[in-house]
């Protein structure tokens, strides 16, 4: 039997011409049966062309296989014509779409249609805190808690009994934080009215205040909670100062190592070794964290500039909240802090109005969600400062502010010379130091690496060229603040901005301006250091792998080393004296025997656990009326002093004999007081009572 025909399928409907063309006789199938031939029909014979625009009889490709064909009027149908092998095909039917009952599931199409299953509340939550234990800034707490520890050592070695530098300031400032979070506690309009120079009215503006810690100082009571206390914030005012000096030059543009040297070499600065004893300076960390912060709120960048696209309005907010909580701790720092950011907010606005006069920029600069922040951040701050200020200008003024900032002006050598407390310089500069008028506040030295960090970043660094400039600039600026009356006798530097202001703010100590001289070298040295790791990280890119290699790694480190050297320190830390059993008991107003300018700040911390008044009361910058109350008891017990003592309402004496001995007060426990009309009761073989009636 001859080949049966199979013709060709007919063409797409949706792309066929107008026309249908004839079958290309190369392409043609075999050879279709002629008329008449054996097996041939009438329908096998007939042409087979598709009209334009209608579908063929035979589906094609491109149709559903379930569809029926259309057919012409008269045509006959495939179930009476099509042969078993003709011209139509036998359509295929379609696949069961499921399994026949009993049929085991077919076990590919369970893993096609099975999800994954997404993370409950509790998985994500622990994801979110995963990554935030891993975060980049998680490891700089981590790092600088640490380093705070080893660097302050032996700070934590015993919290209970000891205190950095001196026993003297450390106590007093413990009783601060002590008696800030109990009147808060206990009686908020009290505040400024302390237990301490009795009968003195704002007795809590005698200094910095430490306002921000009160939260600290309602946790626990008594001297050893005070002392506890006291240490912990001091290595964590450490471990803030690297984490605020990582932010602010991390946000600026320098890489991560140089961030690291940068908050490194800021945060333990040998010249702050000389400040150790006062929590109220080395509480500085929240002023470049607050500037970084306010910096990424506005997008800007020292090394990228301002982006609009990373304004963030929260961040603004959160940096002025810390600004706020800075300016809280005391004046000494928070009021030149208040003045840079004076600054600042007017140098921005002059830029906003310069970019939009220019139309540079077709949306608005900052925003007004931002400005909204910036404007209410500026408002609390000027309003939390000026709240706090207001006890302060009502203190008696300790003499004339030019003689005090003449006298703690420190020459311009101070910015070479190292404290006694610094492990590397203290014992070389010991003749240098003793040419110095007050050499705890002018022994300003910034450590000989920043300064040649710093040197090396003005020709080698990330910064472009006039930036460096204007950071070297600053640098100039602030130094010449903070030598005082040194340069033009400070009338156009330091005078106007604080000469007009009572000794109780703190702010005549020329040298503590160091704080933001040690800031803009730090930046310097960053750009630097960031340089080098660039240069770096770019010559490794050559290699083959393409990783530094141990020495160039080795090398990045050397200057993060080198300052972690130089601030190793000597630190003394006495033993805070035991507290008298008699001040757990005896009520005020009360005198506590012998009374110095030095002994009273540890009676005020003794006074932590009843916080009765007292006539003593030391450190900071105390009223003169202290003086006159110790010359008129140093002969106690006479009439005089009695009486005396009486006009000022104090009614109780308290002796303590170890601490008198050589003093005027050495055998004040053992003279017969009956014709004075006193009591005295011998509370143990340490404390004598006496009670003025």
């Amino acid at each position: 039997m001859p080949p049966q025909s199979v013709p060709a399928d007919p063409p797409d409907p949706a792309n066929a011409p107008e026309t249908a063309d004839p079958p290309d006789p190369a392409n043609a199938p075999e050879t279709a049966n002629a008329p008449g031939t054996p097996g041939s029909s009438p329908a096998t014979t007939e042409k087979s062309t598709a009209e334009p625009g209608k579908p063929t009889d035979e589906p094609s490709d491109l149709t559903h296989p379930t569809a029926e064909p259309q057919k012409q009027p008269g045509e006959p149908t495939a179930k009476q014509d099509e042969p078993s092998t003709g011209r139509f095909r036998r359509r295929k039917p379609a696949l069961p779409t499921t399994r026949p009952p009993g049929a085991p599931p077919d076990p590919w199409t369970v893993f096609a249609e099975t999800t994954e299953r997404q993370p409950g509340r509790v998985r994500r939550a622990l994801r979110v805190v995963g990554r935030a234990f891993i975060h980049e800034y998680a490891l700089v707490v981590y790092g600088s808690l640490l380093l705070a520890v080893l660097l302050t050592w032996p700070t934590l070695r015993y919290p209970l009994h000891t205190v950095p530098q001196d026993v003297w300031d450390p106590s007093r400032q413990a009783w601060q934080v002590s008696w800030a979070g109990h009147v808060l506690l206990t009686e908020p309009a009290r505040l400024w009215q302390s237990n301490a120079f009795f009968p003195e009215r704002y007795s809590f503006a005698f200094g910095s205040n430490l306002l921000g810690y009160a939260p600290a100082g309602m946790l626990g009571e008594g001297p050893l909670a005070a002392t506890l206390r006291y240490n912990l914030l001091f290595v964590l005012a450490h471990a803030l100062l690297a984490i605020g000096g990582y932010a602010l030059v991390r946000q600026l543009g320098a890489g991560r190592t140089g961030a690291v040297v940068g908050a490194v070499a800021f945060a333990y600065a040998p010249w702050r070794l000389a400040q150790e004893g006062h929590l109220d300076i080395v509480s500085a960390g929240a002023i470049p964290l607050a500037l970084a912060m306010l910096a990424r709120g506005h997008g800007w960048s020292l090394r990228y500039g301002f982006r609009p696209g990373r304004r963030h309005a929260g961040w603004a907010a959160a940096g002025w909240v810390v600004a706020t909580w800075q300016l809280s701790l005391g004046f000494p720092l928070g009021l030149p802090f208040a003045y840079v950011l004076a600054g600042l907010i007017l140098v921005v606005g002059c830029a906003v109005l310069v970019r939009r006069l220019r139309r540079r920029s077709p949306v608005p600069v900052l925003g007004w969600r931002l400005l909204i922040t910036d404007l209410l951040g500026a408002l609390i701050v000027a309003g939390v400062g000026a709240l706090i200020a207001v006890p302060y200008l009502r203190v008696p003024d300790t003499g004339p502010a030019g003689t005090e900032i003449g006298f703690f002006s420190p020459p311009v050598r101070s910015l070479l010379i190292g404290p006694a407390e610094s492990r590397i310089w203290g014992a070389p500069h010991a003749v240098a130091r003793q040419s110095l008028a007050w050499p705890a506040e002018m022994s300003l030295l910034p450590g000989f690496v920043l300064y040649a960090l710093a040197l090396v970043g003005l020709v080698f660094s990330v910064w472009r060229m006039w930036q460096r400039l204007i950071l070297l600039a600053a640098v100039l600026v602030s130094a010449v603040f903070t030598l005082g009356t040194t340069f033009f006798e400070g009338r156009w530097t330091y005078l106007p901005l604080f000469g007009h202001l009572p000794g109780s703010f703190g702010v005549r100590i020329p040298g503590r301006l160091m704080l933001w001289v040690t800031l803009f070298l730090v930046i310097l040295a960053a750009g630097a250091v960031a340089e080098f790791v660039r240069r770096a990280e770019h010559l490794a890119a050559s290699r083959i792998p393409p990783w530094p290699g141990p020495w160039l790694r080795l090398a990045t480190f050397v200057p993060l080393l080198l300052v972690v050297g130089e601030s190793w320190n000597a630190t003394a830390h006495p033993v805070v004296p035991e507290q008298p059993a008699a001040m757990r008991t005896v009520t005020g107003p009360m005198l506590v025997l012998p009374t110095t300018a030095l002994t009273d700040q540890t009676v005020m911390l003794w006074s932590t656990t009843r916080f009765q008044q007292l006539a003593n009361g030391g450190g900071g910058f105390a009223p003169s009326r202290q003086a006159e109350l110790r010359r008129s008891v140093a002969t106690f017990p006479d009439a005089t002093s009695v009486q005396y003592l009486r006009t000022q309402g104090i009614g109780t004496v308290l002796l303590l004999r170890t601490q008198a001995a050589g003093t005027s007060w050495e055998r004040a426990g053992d003279l017969p007081v009956d014709s004075l009309g006193i009591t005295r009761e011998d509370l143990d073989e340490n404390s004598v009572l006496f009670r003025l009636g």
